[in-house]
């Protein structure tokens, strides 16, 4: 698809599609391409926002929108998205994922992909989900990653979402790999630690 990049087009609002890499966050996304975009436009400010974040280890589809498009995030966000995601049993992290080192580990004996199967089937629909620390989640106008990498402990609302669809792909001891469509708010990270303890081990 081609894009029209000049100041007036921008301005007036694009919606983009990224690919957003390992490591960056949403936010390191979003300022890179704004930086560079109003360097080609040769304008000094742009508005420029992301429909939905991506932890930091995540990769994948991330929607930028520009100038006036910015009104249309809600819009976007409320879109179901659909995730591959590789879960790792035995294990658990304080952030549910490799962006913190393994604290404890468990046992994986009695797990199996058919156990995984009939495990998932409860995660389907509409859950209350308690999203991780390292998130970024605002809690009093402070992101929840901050706390936690102060080592501050902060409790975190359970918050509604919805899971259309939990595919378990393949497991490879103790890995299984998985595709889940959800709604808007869904952290992935955390259904494989509610995972991990409904199979009564541990998992990130």
């Amino acid at each position: 698809m081609d894009y029209d990049f000049s100041a007036e087009s921008l301005k007036e609002g694009l919606i983009l599609p990224f690919n957003k890499p390992h490591g960056w966050t949403s936010f390191n996304l979003v300022n890179k391409v704004r930086y560079q975009l109003c360097r080609y436009a040769g304008i000094k400010k742009l508005k420029v926002g992301h429909a939905g974040t991506l932890d930091p280890l995540a990769t994948g589809l991330l929607i930028l929108c520009t100038g006036k498009a910015t009104k249309r995030i809600s819009e976007i966000q409320v879109m179901p998205k659909t995730y591959e995601a590789e879960f790792t049993f035995g294990a658990t992290t304080p952030s549910f994922d490799l962006e913190t080192e393994i604290d404890c580990s468990y046992p994986t004996e009695q797990i199996s992909k058919e156990l995984l199967i009939e495990a998932t089937k409860n995660f389907i629909g509409k859950l209350e989900q308690v999203p991780s620390l390292f998130s970024a989640k605002n809690i009093n106008g402070v992101r929840a990653y901050s706390y936690a990498r102060e080592g501050v402990k902060k409790e975190l609302k359970p918050q509604s979402i919805e899971i259309f669809n939990f595919k378990v792909l393949n497991y490879n001891k103790p890995v299984m790999k998985a595709i889940i469509q959800c709604s808007k708010g869904t952290y992935i990270r955390s259904i494989a630690r509610d995972l991990g303890r409904a199979v009564k081990s541990g998992a990130y």
